[in-house]
């Protein structure tokens, strides 16, 4: 097990700022119950993917498994989570991932996602290259979830920042609901509704049209590619592979 040594929310896929001049530092760790080597580091979820596939605590892992996050990562939010990020950065090193995160309760059901990332975690070794898979898990006992289900990215998360107040010298930020009411069909719909949500990602995407394609000279006249299909906040979120 590797992690940051401290609260490393919202870095996405960011490794930090990687210099001779200033190494990572790192500390070892016991987990009850664990029979395993625990590290901390001083760098982010993304960095800690980096050192393992480095094979500084070992062999290269088979699979990472990011997680559990405290709070849900669903939406277009997954794009700056910690904990999704690590997932991306093994994709991005040839390897297959898995990001699991809990909604928050009256309590905190840590064995729901954990029982729910075993069930998943053969499919996602057996199954392809470089496949991501991002699981938010409703905040419930595990006999209460009604099941697994594959889920679109939702428009939006269920809370965003917001400044509260703007100083001199710093500004206030704070987290807001944001009354968005999701389709069963996205991640957070899927979450709301009692079922666990699984969706498939892929990071550094490249989008081409028939004017832009690699080799292509640019022309000023012709039309950008671009990912949205109209609405802004909904970009194409899927990529059907041939039957």
């Amino acid at each position: 097990v590797v992690a940051p040594d401290h609260d490393a929310s919202g870095t996405g896929t960011s490794l930090g700022r990687i210099s001779s001049e200033e190494p990572v530092h790192v500390s070892r760790h016991s987990i009850p119950g664990l029979h395993a080597e625990a590290y901390g580091i001083s760098g982010t979820p993304a960095l800690c993917v980096v050192t393992g596939y480095l094979e500084a605590f070992g062999p290269i892992p088979d699979v990472v498994v990011s997680g559990i996050n405290a709070g849900l990562n669903t939406g277009r939010s997954t794009l700056h989570s910690g904990t999704v990020g690590a997932a991306l950065a093994a994709q991005n090193f040839g390897l297959q991932g898995i990001s699991v995160s809990l909604d928050g309760s009256t309590e905190w059901h840590w064995e729901t996602a954990a029982q729910i990332a075993v069930e998943i975690l053969p499919s996602v070794v057996t199954g392809p290259i470089r496949g991501v898979f991002n699981v938010n898990v409703p905040g419930l006992p595990r006999q209460e979830v009604v099941g697994i289900r594959w889920a679109g990215l939702a428009k939006f998360g269920s809370v965003r920042s917001a400044i509260s107040s703007v100083g001199d010298d710093q500004l206030d930020f704070h987290l807001v609901e944001t009354g968005y009411l999701p389709d069963e069909t996205t991640d957070l719909g899927t979450v709301r509704a009692g079922y666990a949500s699984i969706t498939s990602l892929h990071g550094a995407v490249e989008v081409w049209n028939a004017d832009a394609k690699p080799g292509q000279r640019f022309e000023s006249s012709c039309a950008l590619p671009g990912a949205s299909t109209g609405d802004t906040l909904s970009p194409a979120r899927s990529v059907l592979e041939d039957s």
